[in-house]
């Protein structure tokens, strides 16, 4: 016998108050967020400690993404089977031991397929961040939940570049990269004892199924397509690697018939992809998280590579990006209403602005530190004005019942996104790297960023305009 879901407001009276509950979850997604790009700053180090090649560093960047984003769909749906509490508890013990394990690897190889393994606990934990968010708070502290949540994500993506800096600087007892694994232990330690007393029960739905198909099709899929792109510039592009770029596409076919003909709880469900704001905000996220992805991994490798600065110095450089986009993050709801659509294209094309600077700054061979503080403070503030109303606008049709497969599906798209950022932009900038100078690397990678920014600005304001009234 299938059990019912708990209801909303079973959630909403637990014994923490909802202030507490939205701590616990943010503070999960905001480790999840963080380790994500903790190690953008760490990669050189990584590198030279454990003898890792360029298209390894990108597998150490980029694994944990791509685990991540192939499982959240398979995440939010096991939340829902389970109950959320369960599945975030258990994804966060994962993540946890994942953690440990990265912190005490001993080859390139190893933090490859450990960083896969948090990949797995993170793609089980956070989807049920923004499914009980959806499920336990209502208008106004909705939209604060929201906000909140969306500055979490932010946060998490620009301050673990700032700590991961300042703990490789740190070399805390000797181990170098180490800590910006081992940070997340006495963290999820603390969060699986207070998530185990005062999250609320949900029972789950026993009855909700899981897409095995679609997820056999989507794993390939997805390596297919990024792993040639990671490792094609070191080794010549060989045929194998253009042969898996074609065999992503046709795997991709017949991923989308066999969610259409043979899945009978497919991953993507047609009605989702019918709500217009959803389809909307997943081609305006993919867009502009792919270059936020890319911008983060090349701009850390740039200035700690090319022009030698410290791991600290890198990591104190995206301080003014960071906030920026907490700035913009939590003040877009005092604008006037009929502004917020519009903050999303003019959001982005301020960022489109910051990676034009980019280039004009990287152009000097040498920048002063100032500039590039100014290019990172217009970023933040852009994506940070673009990103929350996004969310918003994409999530304002969905029914509560499909809130797990909206969010596991925003979720996948931001996540994805940066991986392919990463392996586009990443395999630019090192394969530029190897035929020109460093600051023509990163001018030429910059102007791509920006026209790519551009394009994703524009999709934004043709495909985010309100309807029009009906008559």
């Amino acid at each position: 016998m299938s059990t019912t879901t708990a209801p909303a407001t079973a959630i909403r009276s637990g014994a923490v108050g909802g202030n507490g509950l939205l701590t616990i979850l943010l503070t999960g997604q905001f480790m999840a967020i963080l380790d994500v790009s903790i190690v953008n700053v760490a990669a050189p180090t990584i590198r030279t400690d454990l003898s890792a090649s360029g298209a390894r560093l990108q597998l150490i960047v980029a694994g944990y993404t791509i685990a991540y984003a192939v499982l959240l769909i398979t995440g939010a749906r096991l939340g829902a089977r389970h109950g959320h509490r369960t599945v975030f508890l258990t994804g966060l013990a994962a993540f946890t031991v994942a953690s440990l394990a990265c912190g005490l690897a001993q080859t390139s190889g190893q933090l490859i397929a450990f960083r896969f393994g948090q990949g797995v606990g993170a793609a089980l934990m956070v989807p049920q961040v923004l499914s009980l968010i959806q499920r336990s708070f209502h208008g106004a502290a909705r939209a604060r939940a929201l906000s909140l949540y969306a500055a979490a994500i932010a946060g998490g993506a620009v301050i673990g570049q700032i700590s991961g800096g300042v703990l490789v600087a740190a070399d805390l007892f000797g181990t170098g990269w180490r800590p910006v694994f081992l940070v997340n232990v006495p963290v999820g330690l603390l969060l699986l004892l207070l998530g185990g007393r005062v999250m609320p029960r949900d029972a789950g739905d026993r009855s909700r199924s899981l897409d095995l198909p679609g997820l056999a099709l989507l794993v390939p899929t997805v390596l297919a397509f990024i792993v040639p792109l990671v490792l094609g510039h070191e080794q010549g592009w060989p045929l194998w690697g253009w042969l898996c770029l074609f065999a992503s596409g046709v795997l991709l076919v017949f991923f989308v018939a066999v969610q259409r003909t043979v899945s009978r709880a497919p991953l993507i469900p047609g009605r989702i992809l019918r709500i217009r704001s959803v389809v909307a905000g997943v081609v305006v996220l993919f867009g502009s998280f792919a270059i936020y992805g890319g911008w983060l991994f090349c701009l850390a490798v740039y200035v700690q590579s090319g022009l030698g600065w410290s791991p600290l110095r890198t990591g104190l450089l995206f301080l003014p990006g960071a906030v920026g986009f907490a700035t913009a993050s939590l003040t877009w709801r005092r604008l006037p209403e009929g502004w917020h659509r519009g903050l999303i294209p003019v959001g982005l094309a301020v960022a489109t602005v910051s990676m034009a600077l980019l280039a004009l700054v990287a152009s000097l061979g040498d920048p002063p530190s100032a500039l590039l503080s100014l290019v990172f403070a217009v970023n933040g503030l852009g994506m940070g004005f673009a990103f929350s109303p996004v969310m918003s606008v994409a999530l304002a049709e969905v029914p509560p019942a499909d809130a797990p497969n909206a969010s596991g599906l925003l979720t996948t798209t931001l996540q994805l996104a940066q991986a392919v950022g990463v392996a586009v932009f990443g395999t630019l900038y090192l394969s530029l790297l190897s035929t020109r100078t460093v600051s023509a690397a990163a001018t030429t990678t910059a102007l791509a960023l920006a026209a790519v920014e551009a394009t994703t600005a524009t999709l934004a304001l043709l495909l985010l305009r309100p309807r029009p009234a009906a008559p």
